[in-house]
């Protein structure tokens, strides 16, 4: 084994291949370490998010290095078809790269009985293993930013569905109808690690095939008449629901999601004598708007954005951030656009009414897990039960000033888990040099341009692993992409390093325009177990 630092409170282990993986995370299942928060496996690698308080990285290598490896997880029974229009955009490509016919592309991957290994990237992937080797091909040099749902793709030795609309790099030589999650199915994704795949080809099928038409999102609450409302006016962009995170879903692929200002969320919270994890709503960019249809308390944290309150008469007051605030029936409340910042977070007291999914309240947009988007029109029901909440906090504060277009961020930067594979050239440069943040940036991920593209020592494929949030992935082209909550649970290109947990919030405040300078506080190195 080998261990090698992501972060603060992540541990990767690297193994010999998928079945040393496989059985390292059976023991562990069985016979867990207590720490351990979740852990995600992946082609060779077992990637380990603990708790500090608990036990130090070092401790954690110690429990796990004596753990029997022999052990073989037995395939299932459960044989699943999948249909597919063989019309893929990179076909060709992949005929090209393989020295094959479209046509023999095509017959290799009917012919083949693929096993689910294990599930990632986003929930229902799973990755097929047990294909014919002449259809491993690289990833693309570039990933794209989206992929449709339903997508059938190749990369390396793993064939795998896309069950969502989704950034990759795959090769893409199909399409399917049939839904590969769906939350009206237990389990919710149709591939589960250890079932057999088989891929029809439609166009020599005449075979039926049934479909799930099912949206991985929660149902809404109806509010009565007598219920506390606010109604949405305007919502130019769609505000969303988060909470602290979703977790224990890794194993269907469900990464954690949730605010990505914690801090924010929990100071929101308690200005308006919530439990620190109760929904709120994550707005950006300004303009959202509601009317409240009695009386409660509003608190605002994040992004100072102006908060303008319009009461029955028409007469309007200003308000601010991190204070309660009282409302009155018929108020009409409108957040401007802050000047600093991303992200503000708007919580009420008592709560949002609000179904969790998969035992969260947080709207994962990569996946496609969660409440739908709050859009205008929509009608938000208020909890008013008293019972669990304090009294409203007076002495909140943002913990840290934000940054505005044009600012200079410093993130500090745990480096690993393969900081190995970039020159010493491309190292330096991670550091030395100013990234611009793009417009192409949300909630999956900060995309970032630089002068100078990392440097890699060459262009080797790697196995596709557990990524952390903060995980600075760097593709290809060299302009690494700075991971969010809402990232893939696993991908294929290397991490030279993650962003320190005390910074995540941070980073989710950072506006597109301004500048980010990475400040390496460790230096990459293999972690050693403690000895007992």
């Amino acid at each position: 084994m080998r261990f090698l630092p992501v972060s603060l409170t992540v541990l990767l282990i690297e193994l010999a291949d998928l079945d040393e993986t496989l059985a390292l995370f059976a023991s562990l299942e069985a016979d867990p370490v207590d720490g351990i928060v979740d852990m995600v496996p992946a082609a060779r690698t077992l990637m380990i998010r603990f708790r500090p308080e608990k036990l130090t990285a070092e401790q954690l290598a110690a429990a796990i290095a004596t753990r029997d490896l022999s052990a073989r997880v037995a395939p299932s029974d459960m044989l699943v078809e999948i249909p597919v229009n063989y019309d893929g955009e990179d076909l060709a490509d992949v005929a090209q790269l393989t020295g094959l016919s479209v046509e023999d592309v095509i017959r290799h991957h009917t012919d083949s009985t693929f096993t689910v290994a294990f599930c990632g990237f986003a929930p229902g992937f799973g990755y097929l293993v047990g294909g014919d080797p002449a259809l491993q091909v690289p990833r693309r040099q570039s990933p794209r930013t989206k992929i449709p749902a339903g997508s059938v793709a190749l990369a390396g030795a793993f064939s795998g569905v896309y069950p969502q609309n989704s950034p990759g790099g795959w090769q893409i030589i199909g399409t399917t109808p049939e839904k590969m999650w769906d939350l009206s199915r237990d389990p919710p994704a149709l591939f589960q690690p250890g079932y057999r795949v088989r891929f029809v080809d439609l166009a020599k099928s005449s075979r039926a095939f049934a479909t799930s038409t099912k949206l991985a999102t929660a149902a809404s609450v109806v509010p009565s008449a007598a219920d506390l409302t606010f109604k949405v006016l305007a919502a130019p962009m769609p505000a969303l629901f988060q909470d602290l995170g979703r977790f224990g879903q890794t194993g269907q692929g469900v990464s954690s999601s949730g605010a990505l200002d914690q801090g924010a969320l929990k100071a929101a919270n308690r200005v308006v004598g919530n439990p620190a994890g109760t929904p709120v709503l994550e707005i950006i960019l300004g303009g959202f708007s509601f009317e409240v249809s009695g009386r409660t308390v509003l608190g605002i944290a994040g992004a100072p954005c102006p908060i303008t309150i319009r009461d029955a008469s028409g007469r309007s007051i200003e308000a601010s951030t991190y204070q309660p605030i009282a409302l009155e029936s018929g108020d009409v409340v409108t957040l401007g656009q802050a000047a600093k910042g991303m992200r503000s977070y708007l919580s009420v007291r008592g709560g949002f009414a609000v179904k969790p999914v998969l035992g969260s309240a947080s709207t994962d947009t990569l996946a496609v897990v969660g409440p739908d988007p709050v859009t205008a029109g929509t009608v938000l029901t208020i909890n008013t039960e008293t019972g669990g909440l304090s009294s409203v906090s007076l002495t909140e504060a943002p913990a840290f000033d934000h940054p505005a277009s044009g600012d200079v961020v410093t993130l500090d930067v745990v480096m690993g888990p393969r900081s190995d594979w970039f020159t010493e050239t491309g190292i330096a440069t991670l550091s030395s040099q100013l990234w611009q943040v793009t417009p192409q940036s949300n909630r999956v991920g900060i995309r970032i341009s630089g002068d100078v593209a990392l440097e890699r020592k060459d262009k080797a494929e790697l196995p596709s692993e557990g990524t952390a949030t903060g995980a600075i992935q760097v593709p290809h082209s060299g302009q690494p992409v700075l991971f969010l909550a809402d990232h893939p649970l696993t991908g294929g290109y290397p991490v030279i390093g993650t962003v320190a947990e005390y910074h995540l919030d941070l980073a989710g405040q950072i506006p597109v325009n301004a500048q980010i300078r990475f400040r390496p506080v460790t230096s990459f190195a293999d972690i050693k177990p403690a000895k007992a």
